[in-house]
């Protein structure tokens, strides 16, 4: 399996490319990978919680799914292990729909039978990325009063698996 690329390499936000072609069945990309997101809701939605803590960014970027599943599974490990299953509410703001594609370039011997270099270039799927603009709630977590402690540290320690500065803010 081809190792995953650091996350910068994808960081910066551009215009999507967009393929046009005279042909209908070229105009669109095909593949579009699963999403590792498995839960954007955590918690219990249904209960009232005094509290809204709100993970924000601070800078404009993309946000691919592995990174956003890897901040959930982290605030959600903090969390049930301070506060129990049902005494909070996480829920993941921002939806991963970018697609990210890469051309691969084959080196060594007889990659020059095998690759066209970039003559027609569109590369393949490798992933999926959330658009984040600057000042834009990526987590929202709902606690209790004697719970903001716990929930803090719980987005602080996911705020880590992202490739940009974040705040914290009570709301």
């Amino acid at each position: 399996m081809a190792k995953l690329r650091k996350g910068c390499a994808y960081r910066r936000v551009e215009r999507p490319y967009t393929r046009h072609s005279k042909y209908k069945s070229k105009s669109f990309v095909r593949a579009k990978p699963n999403l590792l997101i498995v839960k954007f809701d955590l918690g219990d939605a249904s209960k009232e919680f005094t509290n809204k803590i709100d993970l924000v960014s601070k800078e404009h970027l993309q946000i691919r799914h592995n990174a956003l599943e890897s901040a959930r599974q982290t605030a959600n490990r903090v969390l049930e292990k301070g506060l129990g299953k049902g005494n909070y509410h996480l829920k993941i703001r921002v939806f991963p729909h970018h697609i990210l594609r890469e051309n691969p370039l084959a080196s060594g011997a007889g990659a020059d039978r095998m690759s066209t270099g970039m003559k027609k270039s569109f590369g393949k799927v490798i992933g999926v990325a959330a658009r984040i603009k600057e000042g834009q709630a990526i987590m929202t977590l709902r606690v209790n009063q004697n719970q903001i402690k716990t929930g803090k540290l719980a987005l602080k320690r996911a705020s880590h698996k992202f490739a940009c500065k974040c705040a914290i803010l009570d709301v």
